[in-house]
This record gives structure tokens, sequence and C-alpha cells, in this order.
């Protein structure tokens, strides 16, 4: 069984019988059909506002074409040293943005906070058109570290990036499980903040592949589906995207599934923190563990066939980490995750010798 990532899982049942009942139907296409529109008022309904949404079929999709709506080709985006959009999406936000640069903040902070962004942006020289300035923040939520930042803290980033004139962008790839994390209305977080683009994905918590780019100023949407278009994200079917996000989004099902993925995450924190020289890195707070193992207990739990992460050293400090003897890896549970499955990992672990 694997551990390794929330993509790794199938499709909800729900969202699959959505599918399946689209596939028998005819609708108008490239997002003109009525399923799209459903699923743009849905997100109306869940976010208590007006807003535009466009949905495409990738994350990387998603914050990239996001990105380039928000700012210019000579700026740059604020974002964690470890953000997603930095790490993990090769070249791509430089490519749909025009050339935007990334700049990471806040080395080995687990989340961006006020001061440090504060004190970045005062820190930047401004000798246009010499110097590169920032245009847009990106905040990842839940973070790339399992973190989740509440109402207080995502309002607050907004306000020092809005008091620069910086545009902000959500990573929501997981934004499910921050909500049910902290308990709070989806709008909390997001529009009622300041968030002006979130990205709202559901392939990690459900879908089989179906993303939202949701402006919540509508202004910034203008030209949005020629960005698509040029890039190759305009799906001619794209029926089949607002059907999964009607399914994922009917009676709150988004947030059962995440609410799943995120007590089966707490469950493994306790499997893993009862192993004999492990220590959890971050306390989860949403469906992502962080642990830090000895290198003898990750060969042998892969041995055994349990799938995880080696993630990167430098997410943590050094002197946090042995890393001669020692390495930082995640394990990510999903609304798929089994009970049976924690329970091969605490047995393939106690195999090993190593569990207390």
């Amino acid at each position: 069984m694997s551990f390794g990532s929330d993509n790794q899982s199938g499709a909800s049942p729900a969202v699959l019988q959505a599918l399946l009942h689209e596939f028998s139907q005819k609708g108008a296409s490239y997002g003109t059909d009525e399923a799209t529109k459903q699923a743009e008022d849905k997100l109306r309904e869940v976010f208590d506002c007006d807003l535009v949404a466009y949905f495409v079929t990738s994350g990387t999709a998603a914050n990239c074409l996001a990105l380039s709506a928000l700012g210019d080709p000579w700026g740059a985006i604020l974002c964690h040293h470890q953000a997603h959009v930095l790490r993990d999406e090769s070249t791509a936000p430089e490519l749909l943005t025009g050339g935007m640069r990334l700049m990471p903040v806040a080395p080995f902070a687990t989340r961006l906070d006020v001061d440090t962004v504060a004190a970045h942006l005062r820190a930047m020289p401004d000798d246009r058109p010499h110097n590169i300035r920032p245009q847009i923040l990106s905040i990842a939520q839940s973070s790339e570290n399992g973190q989740v930042y509440t109402p207080a803290e995502v309002h607050a980033l907004c306000g020092v990036a809005q008091d620069a004139g910086l545009r902000v962008h959500m990573d929501g790839a997981r934004f499910a499980n921050a909500v049910v994390h902290l308990g709070c209305h989806p709008a909390d977080i997001s529009a009622r903040a300041g968030v002006d683009v979130l990205c709202l994905g559901a392939t990690k918590n459900g879908a089989m592949a179906a993303e939202a780019v949701i402006f919540f100023d509508k202004t910034l949407a203008r030209g949005f589906p020629d960005r698509m278009k040029r890039s190759g994200h305009l799906l001619s079917k794209g029926r089949f995207l607002g059907a999964q996000f009607n399914a994922w989004l009917h009676d709150d099902h988004w947030l059962d599934l995440a609410r799943h993925a995120n007590a089966r995450a707490q469950v493994l924190a306790m499997t893993l923190a009862a192993i004999n020289g492990a220590r959890i890195a971050m306390p989860p707070q949403a469906n992502e563990v962080f642990a830090v193992l000895p290198r003898a207990v990750c060969a042998q739990l892969a041995a055994a066939g349990i799938g995880f992460a080696e993630w990167y050293a430098d997410a943590i400090l050094p002197d946090k980490i042995d890393l001669e003897h020692e390495a930082l890896v995640r394990f990510v549970t999903s609304f798929a995750s089994s009970e049976s499955e924690i329970s091969a990992l605490a047995k393939a672990g106690g195999d090993t010798g190593y569990f207390s």
C-alpha cells in the first residue's frame, strides 16, 4: 500500500457516477454547457459571494494560469520557500506567466507570516525598471508542509500584500482539508479574507481530474478563457469537469472526503510516533504527515511495500535532523485510506523491531 501521495487514490463513487451519467448525455462544448454553469453556481453558494470560475484538469495549469492573470511578465511572485509552485511545478509558472520570477521567503518556517513578508517587501530595492518588484503573494492552503493558516492569518497576509499593492493567489490543492481542520466557512479563509484568486483542487480529494480557478474579483478574469485556449487547457468536453464538481460539492461531499483523510492522518501520525527514534516533524493539520525516521526504518518499510516519499531536507532546520542516519519523510492519506492500510503499516513497522 502507498502513502506516497493523495494523487494515487482513485475517485469518489459519487463523482464517478456523475461522470457515467454525463457520458450518456450531449451538451454544449468548451465550458458553455449546463453542468459547468451549475458547478459555477454551486461555488457561489459554497463561498456565499459572486464569483467567476473556470475549470481545468491539473493543479499546475490552475496555479500558473491564475498567476498569469494577476501580474505582468516583468513582475515577481512572493511565496513560501517550500511552495509547490516554486519546488514542484518545474518552469510552468515562468512559461505561462511570460517570465514572472518566483521569490521564496520565510526559510525554515512552516508557514508564511506577516512580519517576514512585510520585512521582505521593505528590504526589496525599488529602482525601476532595473529592479524586479513583487506583484503577487502566493499562499498555499494547506501549506506544502501540511500546515493550515487560520482565518486571521490569511486576513493578515492579504492585508500586508494589499497594502503593498500585491494581488493574492491561493493554491488550494488541499483547501478542503484546511476547511475541515479549521471548522470554518470556506469564505473565511478565501473571499472574506482578501484572496483574489483561489485554485480549488478536487483531484487530490475524490475527483478524477478537476480543478477550479475561482476569481473573487471578477475584473481579474478578463481574458482568462483566452489564456486557457492559448495554453491548451480549454477542454472541448468541459462538461466532464463541471459534472465532477457538481457531484463533489453536492451535500458537502467534498468536506466529508477531506474529513476522512484528515482523520486517517491523525491515526497515521500516532502510528509513526510509536517507532523508536521517530519524531513527528510538524503536527499534522490536514492529510499530510511529516516525520523524521531512522534511515534503517525507511529501508525496511520500503522493503515491506509501504510507499512514502523522502522529502526535501531543507523543509526543517538543519539541527533538527541527522541526514546521515535520518530522513525527513512524508506520508499522505486520502479519502480512500483505510484502517487496514494503517494497520498494515503498523505491522510492517513492528516486523522491523523498531516499534515501541
